[in-house]
């Protein structure tokens, strides 16, 4: 997002907070909703998140002065709060008995109406996106965040730091440590597969 386009947003929550947050969760819904598709199970998780997330920004801007809000970005500060939020839901989850299973709706039960990759295509796509949901989820927080926000975003490292709260070469280090287990749990994954396959 371009400094300008930056500068409207905050010039639009200072002049009327309501107006112009709305306008900041149109902006910043589609990359709020693919991190938290990152660490959350399901979709409905991830839509939850990102709504409590936006719920706590706009609790936080009613405290701010306009001054403050002047000087804010926005992105990172909103991936933040989308982090922390997701990691209370996290530790809150851990304190809770599992319930029944949830149902993910399919894509046609999303989009009705429209045309369906052919039934192969789909469990293709559905198992890819699995596959690697299942190795996400295998690693570490801080290098899962960092892996999605660099690799899925091609986020600045700068912001990526930002959001995390750390040093730019820490962000660094969670990016590589992480593209690294990535590669370890993948050839993990493919030799089990393969073993599986010579039986």
């Amino acid at each position: 997002m371009t400094d300008v386009a930056e500068e409207r947003l905050r010039d639009a929550l200072t002049s009327d907070l309501d107006a112009g947050f709305a306008k900041v969760v149109r902006v910043h819904s589609g990359v709020m909703y693919a991190v938290a598709r990152g660490v959350a199970a399901l979709p409905a998780d991830a839509e939850d998140l990102v709504s409590e997330a936006f719920l706590r920004a706009y609790r936080a801007l009613c405290g701010y002065r306009p001054d403050r809000i002047a000087v804010l970005d926005l992105r990172p500060w909103l991936l933040t709060i989308l982090r922390n939020t997701a990691r209370n839901a996290a530790r809150d989850a851990g304190r809770r008995p599992a319930g029944p299973p949830r149902h993910e709706p399919t894509e046609h039960d999303l989009a009705e109406g429209v045309a369906a990759p052919d039934p192969v295509c789909r469990a293709e796509q559905q198992e890819t996106r699995h596959g690697l949901g299942v190795l996400l989820a295998e690693l570490p927080e801080v290098q899962r965040t960092a892996v999605v926000l660099r690799h899925a975003f091609d986020m600045p490292i700068t912001e990526i730091a930002q959001v995390m709260n750390v040093k730019e070469g820490t962000a660094k280090s969670h990016i590589s440590r992480g593209l690294q287990r990535l590669r370890v749990l993948t050839a993990a994954q493919q030799a089990v597969a393969s073993g599986r396959r010579g039986r």
